[in-house]
């Protein structure tokens, strides 16, 4: 398939369900051989920017510990990475989010079917019963947060609550988009895992897999390189006209302050008929330019 054949929207693929980790092999190294030492802190922060793979880590250390539960065995011992065969009962489990031994915390829809703009402290408190209760599957207990950064504050206090006084055999992998944010208590009882946008090839290999496209495709090329080292930008910029509308808003926002105004109304003319994920494209495209020229001090910000 050709990305120019592609739905202007990609069916979202939670990351339980995704197999396939691009990059971050020195995070994936540190988590196996700290679980196989037998001394896993309980908590990490998996914290960098949005769209890079840091909840699909999440969810394969999840489905590792939870298919090798005893971390001295020989297999868990001569493993390179934390894959498990998606056909494994254990993947197969977690990929339904249907796994004894597995708590998300994530948005949800409200009453309304309109999905909550944070994680509540009733769904956090969950945490307390899903420890508490006694275990349907022996063995760990997993709690995947994604995102921490959409606690609302009581909720961050109740997830605090539990982990300074951790339960046996319990591990939370609580993902973050900006870790610096996170209460300082909760950072305090976390062993940091940060990861860094990913390597173009990577990108590309990833949104291969995700969109089935081939990795030579060359819009998949370009899409890659605009994604800044993320995924699921990538997958975004190939839906409908969002690439074309990325790369015709760099252009303008690269003339800056000298813009010829007959291309700014040529741009807001094509920004009329647009769809949704071209319109996102649009305003991420120009809140990254924002971000780089306040980090940078540019004189043209």
């Amino acid at each position: 398939m050709s990305a120019r054949q592609l739905e202007p929207q990609f069916a979202a693929v939670h990351p339980r369900e995704t197999s396939i980790l691009a990059g971050h092999r020195e995070a994936e190294a540190a988590l196996l051989n700290a679980y196989r030492s037998g001394r896993i802190p309980h908590a990490w922060l998996i914290g960098g920017p949005q769209g890079i793979g840091k909840a699909t880590l999440a969810y394969r250390m999840a489905r590792f510990v939870l298919a090798h539960r005893n971390p001295t065995a020989s297999d868990v011992q001569a493993a390179e990475t934390l894959w498990v065969d998606p056909s494994d009962p254990v993947a197969r489990h977690v990929a339904a989010g249907a796994h004894g031994g597995l708590l998300t915390l994530e948005r949800t829809l409200n009453d309304r079917g309109v999905m909550r703009t944070v994680i509540t402290v009733d769904e956090t408190r969950e945490t307390i019963s899903f420890f508490g209760s006694t275990a349907a599957i022996e063995g760990w207990r997993v709690c995947v947060v994604d995102t921490v950064d959409e606690l609302n504050p009581n909720a961050a206090n109740a997830l605090l609550k539990i982990l300074e006084e951790p339960p046996q055999q319990s591990l939370f992998l609580l993902v973050s988009h900006v870790p610096a944010r996170v209460l300082p208590t909760i950072q305090s009882r976390c062993r940091k895992l940060p990861l860094r946008p990913l390597a173009t090839d990577d990108v590309i290999r990833a949104a291969a897999e995700a969109a089935n496209l081939a990795v030579d495709d060359p819009t998949l090329a370009e899409a890659a390189t605009a994604a800044e080292g993320g995924v699921a930008r990538a997958l975004t910029l190939l839906g409908g006209d969002a690439l074309k509308l990325h790369q015709r808003t760099a252009a303008l926002l690269a003339t800056l302050p000298r813009v010829d105004p007959r291309e700014l109304h040529a741009l807001g003319d094509a920004l009329g008929p647009s769809d949704r994920v071209a319109l996102a494209a649009f305003i991420d495209s120009v809140d990254r330019w924002v971000s780089e020229r306040l980090r940078s001090d540019d004189a043209n910000a």
